[in-house]
């Protein structure tokens, strides 16, 4: 059985085991987690797939939202049954691309309004379920990376983070028209390439914030921001928190 709610985690860490499977996503702000020992975060970029009867910890990080389906193998179809054991075979913390964002928050939305409905939060959780196992396991050919050289672009980005960076100049470094490159980029990473260096910035930015003293406006001009502001603006958005407050929290 699938079911999916909404609901706050504190920022008080919190550590359990339970035997079913859980899905956690976010609609807004992020959270930290530890299955097994494997550590990760969610955001509104990235899920965590926490196997049942796995030790796992997990706090929220500042204002939150998460919306978490919890499956019951009891009384699940056969099909259903190889599609969990194939997600939950180990702990992950999968990529969201925008696609998938947005069935996140069509999905958060129809729960916010309707989830006393008693069939509603299961069949959303089987949508997204599936919609989930689809990016993973989905097809060879629709996942490839193709001619796109990855670690090439990532070494590129990295190295010319301070600064901006176009689109169409990563498509120069890939050897492919801006539109084509376009289109290859978000069927092999699962993001557009500005969505791209924008989590590459944000990556960048949470690292420094934990292992440096630098200075905030430092911080965003190496990362690329163009300002201290529009730093913690992005912060705030995409992992639901300020500069300040994810190293006070440190």
């Amino acid at each position: 059985m699938f079911n999916a709610r909404l609901m706050r985690l504190d920022d008080q860490a919190h550590e359990h085991t339970h035997d079913h499977h859980q899905l956690v996503l976010s609609l807004a702000g992020r959270a930290e987690f530890e299955v097994n020992g494997r550590g990760g975060e969610v955001c509104r970029m990235r899920a965590c797939l926490v196997p049942g009867d796995a030790d796992h910890q997990f706090a929220g990080m500042g204002d939150n939202r998460m919306l978490i389906i919890d499956l019951d193998e009891q009384g699940t179809s056969s099909e259903d049954l190889q599609l969990l054991t194939r997600l939950f075979e180990t702990p992950r913390y999968p990529q969201l691309d925008a696609d998938f964002q947005n069935l996140l928050s069509y999905a958060g939305a129809e729960l916010e309004r309707y989830g006393s409905d008693p069939l509603l939060p299961r069949a959303l959780g089987g949508v997204l379920l599936r919609a989930l196992h689809l990016r993973l396991f989905g097809e060879p050919q629709a996942r490839a990376v193709g001619a796109l050289n990855l670690e090439r672009l990532d070494s590129y980005i990295i190295k010319h983070l301070a600064r901006r960076i176009s689109v169409a100049e990563l498509a120069q470094v890939a050897c492919l028209s801006p539109s084509h490159f376009h289109a290859q980029f978000k069927d092999s990473v699962g993001l557009t390439p500005h969505q791209y260096l924008l989590k590459t910035r944000l990556d960048r930015a949470v690292r420094l914030l934990r292992e440096s003293g630098m200075p905030l406006i430092r911080i965003a001009e190496e990362c690329g921001f163009s300002s201290q502001s529009a730093l913690t603006t992005a912060m705030r958005r995409y992992l639901g928190l300020t500069p300040k407050r994810l190293r006070s929290a440190e």
